[in-house]
C-alpha cells in the first residue's frame, strides 16, 4: 500500500528503514520532542540518542499502512518489524509539524 505523507514524516521512515541516524534528524527541528516507551527526549542531542539507542536495539523496519489528519496532527499507522519481542506489531506515529519539520512525535502501541 502506497500512503502520501508529509516530505519529513516520508523522509524520516525512509531514513529509519535505511537505519541511517544523521538523515533520521533530519527532519527534526531543533527543540524537537520524542515520547517513545514512556521516555521523552527533548531537543536535537536528545533525540539523536534515542535513534541510536532504539536502531541499535532493535534495528527496526517500518511498512506504512496507513496515515491521516487528526486535530493538526498526521497519525502514521505502521507494521514495525525489529529484534524485539512480539515482532511485528503495529505502532502509531503521532507527528506535529512546523512549517518543513517535525516538533514533536509520540508512538503510541
Amino acid at each position: 500500500m502506497s500512503v502520501e505523507l508529509p516530505k519529513p514524516i516520508g523522509a524520516y521512515f525512509a531514513a529509519t528503514n535505511s537505519h541511517d541516524v544523521a538523515a533520521m534528524l533530519v527532519p527534526f527541528a531543533e527543540g524537537a520532542i520524542v515520547k517513545d516507551e514512556g521516555q521523552e527526549r527533548r531537543g536535537l542531542p536528545a533525540v539523536r540518542e534515542w535513534m541510536e539507542e532504539t536502531t541499535r536495539k532493535y534495528g527496526v523496519t517500518l511498512a506504512v499502512t496507513d496515515a491521516v489528519k487528526e486535530d493538526g496532527k498526521t497519525v502514521v499507522t505502521s507494521r514495525v518489524s525489529g529484534t524485539f519481542p512480539g515482532s511485528p506489531i503495529a505502532l502509531r506515529y503521532v507527528f506535529t509539524l512546523v512549517g518543513e519539520k517535525i516538533s514533536r512525535l509520540e508512538i503510541l502501541a
